[in-house]
């Protein structure tokens, strides 16, 4: 697998639900979205475009639900259903590649919900490609924690303000680690760019490309090196000798 795509448009995705799966069945039953949180990449950077909707269920949310993203049943109850809103989201993602942290369970809902408007909506796979990143984390550090809380803490994102989660906050805290995770972002808009113009910002080099000389200390560069680690031992341990 390789971790940087090739899409050059991407939407970061997160989603809030009024709960979560049930009795093993699949993970949207009896469960609906109430929040999408969405931020766009492109050609890996962000454009500052995003899309944000809370979404009234027209069903109660379950108070584990509540505790851990605290949207209550007030705060949706005056919100738009999702039939409402679902022009304006596909319309935002379509065509897009989704980046989800543990895909799965964003795209099952989504699809629930497309699959209950009328006429029918489509299935995510058959409008946007999608990418897990917590299949990326997990490639990456094998037998480590990788939901999005430690990830943070591994790349030394801030994420203090993520007091509960939030579709939006979750998405932009997401897009940070991903583009991080993968490599960072491959271009910058530098000041001297020209209109029309890539800038210099990072590249990737194959290093089998070039023929590099190895070139030794002299001896009298080593003398002064070992002169300089005695003046170091002097003064406690000597990292850089055994």
């Amino acid at each position: 697998m390789n971790i940087i795509s090739s899409a050059s448009r991407q939407v970061i995705l997160d989603t809030e639900t009024t709960g979560m799966n049930q009795a093993g069945g699949p993970i949207y039953v009896g469960h609906r979205i109430i929040e999408i949180g969405c931020v766009e990449v492109i050609n890996r950077r962000l454009t500052g475009r995003t899309y944000h909707q809370y979404i009234n269920p027209g069903q109660a949310i379950d108070e584990e639900a509540i505790q851990v993203h605290g949207i209550t049943n007030d705060r949706v109850a005056n919100e738009p259903r999702f039939h409402q809103i679902a022009k304006d989201f596909i319309d935002f993602i379509d065509g897009a590649e989704i980046v989800a942290h543990n895909a799965n369970f964003d795209v099952s809902f989504m699809d629930h919900e497309f699959s209950k408007l009328n006429p029918i909506g489509p299935k995510t796979k058959d409008i946007c490609s999608i990418l897990d990143s917590l299949a990326i984390a997990k490639r990456l550090h094998p037998g480590q924690k990788n939901n999005l809380d430690a990830l943070c803490r591994r790349y030394g994102i801030d994420n203090g303000r993520r007091t509960y989660h939030g579709a939006l906050l979750d998405a932009e805290i997401l897009a940070d680690v991903y583009l991080i995770m993968t490599g960072g972002q491959i271009k910058f808009n530098l000041s001297n760019e020209k209109a029309g113009q890539e800038g210099g910002g990072i590249k990737n080099i194959d290093p089998s490309a070039f023929n590099l000389k190895v070139v030794g200390a002299s001896a009298d560069e080593i003398l002064l090196h070992e002169q300089r680690l005695d003046l170091i031992a002097k003064s406690g341990k000597c990292l850089w000798r055994g």
